[in-house]
């Protein structure tokens, strides 16, 4: 007799870089709440994971009180209002620059799930999760999440940078996960990004990403669990191939500004038109609609070297970068950046299996399409996660990033949830 189909949970993984909405909050912080909000009135999941980067802008110190009715209006909103158990995990402690990341990590778990509990990295236990807790301000205490910087060699080019992770362990009726929100690398310049690929900039976010995925594996005190990473991987496209593509039958011109002492890079046609001008903060085509079409998603390229550790829905969106700040542009492209899938959901082998395959609602895009939601639209992933899953060989699943080690890959199990909420639960080593 086959063995009935697990429960499932729906959940809904979002993943928002809302520096520019502080940069303007009284034009665009409100059209940013009410498009989301709607979305989750629309999916209703059962579990909302909201990961944020860049909060409150650049200028923190003067966005701090629109961060917090950024949260109140969220958190009081109709739309979450079944939702009784709430964790926010804010760090805004600007004057650490050996600390300070801007990134936000917002959890919203609805009545309808039995046994929500939260790992807690500094006691290696379980702790219940009821009602709502908002940690504020510095958090480096907080031991119900690990935050951490990237070394500063991994960016030298970068006098000072937010960039790192922020995690957290769920335990949802039975299945155990690990929820990341990171915040990687920009390009610095288009000039320097065009000339190879891989460029030095996507050389540095690869490091920055390899070296959180392979702590996350060789972490002795907490042993490798299923995890769905979601953030700004600030991914660009191969800038070198797209400039290739765009400028075939093109006559290229350098245009030098001694009084700025910059340089621009302008491919003109044959009647002398300019149809592409690319500089170190400028990247212009006379036809910026052309960056919506599917052409451009070959030249999409940092994430092929990681696909065998980290999966990824087909994206049948547009990029999700760089939208222009304006309310009555919300669907155009700013003339900055050569548009790219920066924002992404994505998920590891051993996460994967949680996930219920074909599952109606399936679906993996961006919010506010046709809204203007900031320079990046966020992009979300609604799916539904299998319950039950602690019986589940973790590491077995999710083999060692870089090595040929078999025997570095130890099978760990998780117990069944205690009778009681109140107990914890440890993990147990089996071999």
């Amino acid at each position: 007799m086959a063995s009935a189909e697990p429960d499932t949970i729906p959940i809904l993984l979002v993943t928002a870089n809302v520096g520019s909405v502080f940069e303007d909050p009284s034009k665009l912080l409100h059209l940013w709440l009410r498009e989301f909000l709607d979305h989750v009135a629309q999916r209703r999941p059962a579990f909302i994971a909201l990961h944020l980067q860049e909060v409150g802008g650049k200028t923190y110190e003067k966005s701090m009180e629109y961060v917090q009715e950024f949260i109140k209006k969220l958190c009081e909103s109709d739309e979450l209002r079944d939702y009784n158990r709430i964790r926010v995990y804010l760090d805004e402690d600007y004057n650490s620059a050996e600390h300070f990341t801007a990134l936000g990590n917002l959890y919203f778990v609805q009545n309808t799930v039995d046994d929500v509990l939260m790992w807690n990295f500094l006691t290696h236990e379980w702790d219940p999760v009821e009602g709502k807790s908002i940690h504020t301000g510095s958090i480096e205490t907080v031991a119900s999440k690990e935050k951490a910087k990237f070394p500063q060699q991994f960016f030298p080019e970068c006098k000072w940078s937010r960039k790192g992770f922020l995690r957290t362990r769920w335990f949802l009726n039975g299945t155990v996960f690990d929820l990341v929100n990171i915040h990687l690398f920009h390009d610095a310049s288009n000039l320097a990004a065009c000339e190879e690929y891989p460029s030095v900039y996507c050389k540095s976010r690869r490091r920055a990403l390899v070296h959180t995925l392979e702590r996350f594996h060789k972490d002795t005190a907490n042993r490798p669990v299923p995890y769905f990473v979601f953030g700004d991987f600030n991914f660009r496209c191969d800038t070198e191939g797209v400039i290739k593509k765009l400028t075939e039958d093109l006559t290229v011109h350098r245009v030098q500004n001694a009084k700025h002492d910059s340089t621009k890079v302008q491919y003109r046609d044959a009647d002398g038109a300019n149809v592409l001008t690319v500089g170190k903060k400028e990247f212009f085509h006379n036809d910026q609609s052309t960056f919506k079409e599917s052409w451009l998603r070959q030249f999409d390229r940092e994430l092929d070297s990681l696909r065998s550790i980290l999966y990824e829905y087909p994206i049948t969106f547009p990029p999700s970068y760089p939208y222009e700040e304006d309310p009555l542009q919300p669907c155009s492209y700013m003339a900055t950046r050569c548009p790219a899938w920066c924002d992404r959901i994505l998920v590891s082998p051993a996460a994967r299996k949680l996930i219920s395959e074909g599952s109606t609602g399936d679906s993996y895009g961006i919010i506010g399409a046709d809204v203007c939601m900031g320079d990046h639209k966020p992009v979300y992933l609604s799916t539904r996660i299998k319950t039950s899953q602690d019986n589940l060989c973790v590491a077995h699943l999710s083999p060692p990033l870089l090595t040929d080690d078999a025997s570095a890959c130890k099978r760990y199990y998780w117990e069944s949830p205690p009778e009681s909420k109140n107990q914890p639960i440890n993990r147990i080593m089996l071999q």
